[in-house]
């Protein structure tokens, strides 16, 4: 602790000396030689190892270019690259510079492209992970979540509409197993009122999505793999606003401005978001049921009518960038708030009517990072403390049914629920979280072949619960919660032989301590004494792993990848969560996995006007005490909640392939597919028997997913150097059990869920200013079912109009 001190009172005083710099903004446009705009462009500086895409009008900004002859170069696919020499001196404040490209005639009969970028770079890394980049989909009416089920291996299950639930699966693991990231800092620090549809494609740069096995420095337990959200940095002087409206009254706002003087280095950043849903879609089928006076079951036809979301928040940071004594130093703040109505438990056979959870969260952080603080030394420090609050309110004693309406015995008498609210016994549980969490990392570069990372995240969450509803003397006996966890990383990297064979190893240390204390009362003495009872738990573990590439062929990488990982349980699962129905588990134990990924990528390769790449990947999970919610044989209607248990012994086996198809660039065709089959494999119990469910599926998992995203670009429509964009998405789930089904039984498949072939279509429309997108979107365009968790009903169709406005160089 005596060391953190030292490091913020460090870091306190160096901001406190802000030094002017004297860099230069360099700027520019590349055309073709008919001088119209390219768009996303590669620009580039060698000599400070920097270089940025071209916006969509063909623009593109270095920040801070320190004094000195460089060489510039431009490219483009199917064009010649362009290099200009540039001279930089004081007190030329601003260097502006054209790039006028040329067809490449050779490239258009076959030849290879290569592509150098951030997300090339990643992808060959020898890593099993998907770049995921926003910048065209930030003009559509997507959230961000469903880029990222779009994406190949990846399977976003929600349990409903906007601000539901989600659970992510990649590969065939998923829920807890699989972390979420903001620039590497886990984003369960921010608390439930604000998640990844909180967070506009606007303001994201890239999203990298690692399948199985995880770098050393995110330093977390992601066993099953993460999501990290990478968001824009150096976006220059710029205001971007968007605003839509949708079925279901569904209405979306958000914005982003950033302001930087290149002169102190002073930034400011300042975002905000609002959401609103009535979510009162549609639903039907086998779940959907309303018990007559006499039991027996009336399927119905109704709209969500306790279903009601609403979120909003505020992001600001201030700080300096490129200045001598950081690369990046800030403060920041997050708040959100949120209003979530619970229409039913972990499935529908029951809806509820006034139970809802309300959350908000206050976040406070510090960044520094510095390059070269000693030779071929950088270091970065993110620090956070977070307080969360989350009230469960639920004290309407009445039993529904799907109307809305108050069920009714056959004397005609309102039905109570058995104890006396939508969900057990009534409440106003109070959940107060207290987060402090940091990550440092320290990178040594011996040269640029060798380099080794040192990472270290800690994680510190002090819980404590009220519940308003309670006479004092049982509020006296609330007990107290605390978990901490400590994950350390070392991680080795290589590039030989031109950077043609890439090498990464890592090891990794987990520790976590959970503590808790419940009162209760003792005979002491011949008297009722209140006690409280302590326990602790503690848990240890070592994984390791590395990721290795070969570059065959310019364009063909050979990926290979493993990991022994290890997932500690979270703490909604030791603690449990009132508001999503999870019971307490403190025994539970950690899960490790030994993970393994083989594959390939080709392309981008060029005949003529076609242009295609492919990618391939098997993979293999072999998973020991696998954490998993209980799952149920029959649907209780009283209860519905479940806790979470180590399941035993699981094995996955599967594949995943991605095609992409771009002709005359215009016309792009992106097709992936998954499939996996994951069983239990604890074959004998403790008395050598062979267990009934030994090489059965693993219940709620969708194991076979498909899609299909096709895109064609009109230019200069109805407008000239406007652009409207034609969307065509298809996604396939083939059907899948949500119950153990050792055998073929009668009746089994009501617990079914069927094969679902989603369809939706948007278009865009780029005006010539380039400044205003308008969209239009159709999802679900013939209102099939659709289901993720627990067989739980999501929208149908659904339209969605939406305006973005951006505004830069101020």
């Amino acid at each position: 602790m005596y060391k953190l001190q030292i490091i913020f009172l460090f870091l306190i005083s160096v901001s406190a000396f802000p030094q002017a710099t004297k860099n230069v903004i360099f700027e520019g446009k590349v055309v073709n030689s008919e001088n119209k705009s390219l768009a996303w462009a590669t620009i580039t500086i060698p000599k400070l190892k920097i270089g940025t895409t071209t916006d969509i009008d063909g623009n593109f900004t270095f920040q801070n270019i320190p004094s000195g002859t460089y060489e510039v170069t431009a490219s483009f696919l199917g064009y010649k690259s362009l290099t200009k020499s540039i001279e930089i001196s004081i007190p030329v404040t601003e260097v502006n510079m054209q790039f006028v490209l040329k067809e490449d005639s050779e490239s258009l009969d076959e030849v290879l492209l290569k592509v150098t970028s951030i997300k090339s770079e990643i992808e060959k890394k020898g890593f099993a992970v998907n770049v995921i980049e926003t910048e065209e989909s930030s003009f559509r009416n997507l959230q961000t979540n469903e880029l990222l089920n779009r994406s190949v291996g990846v399977k976003v299950r929600r349990n409903g509409g906007l601000g539901s639930s989600v659970d992510y699966n990649l590969n065939g693991m998923s829920g807890n197993s699989i972390k979420i990231f903001i620039d590497g800092i886990p984003i369960s620090t921010y608390g439930s009122s604000f998640d990844l549809n909180s967070i506009s494609p606007a303001m994201i740069e890239r999203i990298e999505v690692y399948k199985g096995v995880v770098p050393g420095e995110l330093s977390d337990d992601a066993l099953g793999g993460a999501i990290n959200i990478i968001l824009k940095k150096d976006i220059g002087n710029a205001i971007n606003a968007s605003l839509s409206y949708g079925s279901f009254n569904t209405f979306q706002t958000n914005f982003n401005a950033h302001y930087q003087n290149d002169k102190s280095g002073l930034f400011v950043k300042a975002s905000g978001f609002y959401n609103y849903s009535d979510n009162d879609y549609e639903v039907w089928g086998k779940f959907v049921r309303n018990i007559l006076p006499n039991g027996r079951y009336d399927y119905v036809r109704a709209k969500r009518f306790n279903d009601a979301y609403r979120s909003f928040g505020a992001i600001t940071e201030v700080g300096f960038k490129q200045v001598k004594w950081a690369d990046k130093i800030s403060v920041g703040y997050t708040g959100s708030n949120s209003y979530n109505e619970i229409q039913h438990g972990a499935y529908m056979s029951i809806p509820y009517k006034g139970r809802f959870v309300e959350a908000k969260a206050n976040v406070f952080n510090l960044i520094y990072n510095k390059t070269n603080i000693a030779k071929g030394l950088d270091i970065d420090f993110h620090g956070l403390y977070s307080n969360r609050n989350t009230v469960v309110n639920d004290t309407v004693k009445y039993n529904y049914n799907w109307f809305g309406e108050k069920s009714l015995d056959l004397n005609g008498n309102p039905i109570l629920r058995p104890q006396g609210a939508q969900q057990g016994a009534p409440t106003l549980a109070n959940i107060d979280r207290d987060i402090f969490s940091f990550r440092a990392g320290l990178h040594y570069a011996i040269n640029n072949k060798h380099k080794f990372i040192v990472n270290h995240l800690f994680y510190d969450i002090a819980r404590r619960e009220d519940d308003e509803i309670l006479s004092g003397l049982q509020r006296n006996f609330i007990g107290t919660r605390d978990l901490q966890k400590n994950v350390t990383s070392l991680t080795y990297e290589m590039r030989l032989f031109e950077e043609k064979f890439k090498a990464t190893a890592f090891g990794k240390y987990y520790k976590q301590d959970i503590q808790k204390m419940d009162p209760v009362v003792e005979d002491i003495n011949g008297e009722r004494v209140r006690v409280e009872k302590d326990f602790s738990k503690q848990i240890s573990a070592s994984g390791f792993g590395g990721a290795v590439s070969y570059l065959i062929k310019p364009a063909f990488v050979v990926l290979v990848s493993a990991e022994q990982a290890v997932r500690l349980p979270s703490e909604n699962e030791v603690f449990g969560d009132v508001g999503e129905n999870i019971v307490e588990n403190a025994g539970i134990s950690a899960e490790t996995s030994n993970n393994l990924n083989i594959g390939f990528k080709a392309g981008l390769y060029q005949v003529k006007n076609h242009k295609f790449s492919f990618a391939m990947s098997g993979f293999l999970r072999d998973t020991k005490d696998k954490i998993v919610r209980r799952t149920q044989s029959n649907l209780n209607d009283a209860v519905q909640t479940a806790p979470f248990e180590n399941l035993g012994k699981t094995k996955s086996i599967g594949f995943d392939a991605e095609l992409n198809y771009i002709f005359n660039n215009k016309l792009d065709v992106l097709f992936n597919v998954s499939k996996f089959d994951t069983r239990f494999n604890s074959k004998y119990d403790n008395n050598g028997n062979v267990l009934s469910l030994y090489n059965v599926q693993i219940p709620n998992e969708p194991f076979f997913t498909s899609n299909l995203n096709v895109k064609y670009a009109l230019d200069s429509f109805l407008q000239k150097e406007s652009t409207l964009n034609l969307f065509y998405n298809i996604q396939y789930v083939d059907s899948f059990y949500n119950i153990w089904v050792p055998r073929e039984v009668r009746g089994i498949e009501q617990f079914q869920v069927p094969e679902q072939f989603i369809q939706d279509a948007g278009l865009s429309y780029v005006f010539p200013e380039k400044n205003l997108v308008l969209s239009f979107d159709v999802k679900n365009i013939f209102n099939k079912q659709s289901y993720d968790n627990f067989a739980v009903q999501r929208p149908g169709r659904a339209f969605y109009l939406k305006m973005n406005y951006s505004l830069s160089k101020l």
